[in-house]
């Protein structure tokens, strides 16, 4: 993945930055529920959470883990650790790229990827430096919108897709759980519903 291309989608989360709160409090009551909580709430010991933008899901993760996030946009960074000081939940948060974490493998006992997969350029490369990154036995657990049950509705995510991937590299119709099946993971929990465009996957690296 070419160093301008992160920049220009790093640039323009960082313009997104002021407003992604407001938005995405929208998608989460509408589309997304409890996805969130959900997710966090599967979290143990040494935590990474890919793309931890504004930092929304800071509030969900038990008492005790400890969490280290990444995205490439500062300024969503810079809310994030706002909101991290705001909970008093200490947290190493920095800069980096999904595609090319910047960690030893074999780091974490829990990666988390909530809502982040759908904007990086090379989500199958961000899934295997997931799994890279983590210890043997641990979980790695997903939320995204994905590619719909059924075909008319892809075929209307298709169309979006035709604004929404030059635009912001948005993509509506990836499936991640795919990545992690071939990886060998045993999916101990996966659920889709909003006829299937929202889909939860809580998956355990073998070994």
């Amino acid at each position: 993945m070419s160093h301008d291309l992160n920049q220009r989608r790093a640039a323009y989360w960082d313009k997104q930055a002021g407003r992604y709160d407001r938005e995405m409090n929208f998608w989460d009551r509408h589309l997304f529920g409890d996805s969130r909580p959900w997710a966090c709430g599967r979290a143990a010991g040494d935590v990474l959470e890919v793309a931890v933008g504004t930092g929304r899901n800071l509030s969900f993760y038990p008492d005790g883990v400890r969490l280290t996030g990444v995205d490439w946009s500062p300024a969503m960074l810079g809310l994030a650790r706002e909101r991290a000081a705001a909970l008093g939940r200490e947290a190493d948060l920095r800069q980096g790229d999904a595609q090319a974490l910047d960690f030893p493998d074999e780091s974490f006992d829990t990666v988390l990827c909530a809502l982040g997969l759908c904007a990086i350029p090379d989500d199958r490369r961000a899934v295997t430096e997931m799994a890279r990154v983590l210890r043997p036995g641990g979980r790695l657990l997903l939320v995204d919108h994905v590619a719909a049950s059924a075909s008319p509705l892809r075929a209307v995510q298709w169309l979006y897709e035709r604004v929404t991937i030059p635009l912001a590299g948005e993509h509506f119709r990836r499936r991640p759980l795919i990545y992690l099946r071939e990886l060998g993971f045993l999916i101990e929990e996966s659920e889709r519903f909003k006829l299937g465009v929202v889909e939860r996957v809580c998956a355990r690296k073998p070994g």
